[in-house]
């Protein structure tokens, strides 16, 4: 009986200091912009929202003060902060899209990023002085103003979706590793086309890419600070993260998940295989070509090596880490990646040079820890997939599972005792 009350005891002080870290840090990240620890304090807090044990609707109240008043606050006294919030809900969208083909359809996708540089492209073409070169003067004068950015963001989705059906209709018949290297091949050419189409007609500028991209406009006033920037992104994440909860909970979503299982059954069952695998990979390809146009009016500037193959390599270590299949586990993998590649290394290389410096410690320029992000990125994939294959948050029904099976063996375990006793 002691041994339970501690247990109890250990777990209501646990979930004790969850609510406080809740709802202090993100007073702690408004008083304290600038401090690198209460940043990493205030986005484990976001996290813990969602496991802490709290009514919805106070769980959906502190999430909209977080993220519609703390975060523009701090933003505002700390834009690098900011940036990297950004970020991470710009990749946690596009995790999002993938985890749609890997996680809901068992789909192994390697070329997600030439669907997230056909967006881009799309909109940089147009928004730029590129469409020149095709379209006459007579005709329309480019580039277009920044007031169709809106238009192209679902331009960009319907145009993707198509790309993502084209890609699918040839590879319908493999699986696995034979399907990783067809996409892998695929997002390769849309990277050598835009590198090479500048002649003899200039339609990608080539390797020196396309600038200046315009940036959006709204009731005629320039969008093209941090602040607005996030505001964008965090609407696309709300309505992307809502679709893809619904297509997970949906006919179409169960569909994905028996072909995921098994395609034999599946198709036993009267589920049409071609048209659902097609739906995913449009899917996930519509996301990704929305964030390309977000990424193109956000940097101004975009060329072929932003699209290499380290990009999908990093969204696929973003869905692995988080959970395929979980929503909320390929978002927390987005901010997990994000954070280690942006802040993290930089931060540990910032604390190394400044021991260096000082003398405490002799550190070689070589063993810089930013030098070998794609080593870390590798290893702690590799220890992902040992300790914990499924992901750090698995899809519900995994866990299901996993409960069920650990009930059923701790109950055999009790019947083995009775009976020894």
């Amino acid at each position: 009986m002691n041994v339970v009350k501690n247990c109890l005891n250990y777990l209501k002080g646990k979930q004790l200091l969850q609510l406080v870290l809740v709802f202090i840090s993100p007073v702690l990240f408004y008083l304290f912009p600038k401090s690198s620890s209460v940043f990493l304090l205030f986005l484990v807090s976001l996290f813990l929202l969602y496991k802490v044990r709290l009514k919805p609707h106070l769980k959906g109240a502190v999430a909209l003060l977080d993220l519609l008043v703390i975060i523009p606050l701090a933003g505002l006294e700390n834009s690098y902060y900011l940036g990297i919030i950004t970020q991470i809900v710009i990749y946690a969208v596009l995790a999002m899209g993938l985890n749609v083909v890997i996680g809901f359809a068992g789909l192994l996708d390697l070329g997600y990023v030439g669907f997230y540089a056909v967006g881009a492209y799309l909109y940089a073409f147009f928004a730029t002085s590129q469409a020149n070169n095709v379209i006459p003067a007579t005709l329309f004068q480019f580039p277009v103003s920044g007031n169709w950015f809106w238009v192209f963001l679902p331009i960009a989705l319907v145009v993707s979706a198509g790309v993502g059906v084209l890609l699918g209709l040839p590879v319908l018949r493999l699986k696995g590793d034979y399907l990783a290297i067809v996409t892998l091949g695929f997002a390769e050419i849309i990277r050598i086309i835009l590198n090479n189409a500048d002649k003899p007609v200039n339609l990608t500028n080539g390797p020196k890419g396309l600038t200046p991209v315009q940036p959006p406009e709204l009731f005629g006033i320039v969008i093209n600070q941090p602040i607005h920037y996030y505001f964008i992104v965090l609407l696309l994440f709300v309505i992307i993260y809502v679709a893809a909860h619904r297509l997970d909970h949906s006919r179409i979503g169960r569909a994905w998940a028996a072909i995921r299982e098994d395609e034999l059954a599946a198709r036993t069952m009267g589920i049409p295989l071609v048209r659902m695998k097609l739906l995913a990979f449009a899917t996930g390809a519509g996301f990704a070509g929305m964030m390309g146009v977000v990424f193109a009016a956000r940097q101004t500037f975009i060329d072929p090596s932003s699209f290499g193959f380290m990009e999908s390599i990093g969204i696929l270590a973003m869905v692995i880490m988080g959970g395929m299949g979980n929503i909320r586990g390929v978002i927390l993998g987005a901010a997990a990646v994000v954070t280690l590649q942006l802040h993290l290394l930089k931060e540990l290389s910032t604390f190394l040079t400044q021991l260096s410096v000082s003398g405490l410690l002799h550190i070689p320029s070589q063993l810089d820890p930013a030098k070998y992000e794609k080593l870390i990125f590798g290893l702690i994939l590799i220890l992902m997939c040992i300790f914990r294959p499924k992901g750090l948050m698995p899809p519900q029904r995994t866990m299901e599972i996993i409960r069920g099976f650990r009930k059923k063996r701790s109950d055999q375990d009790d019947k083995t005792g009775m009976i020894t006793e």
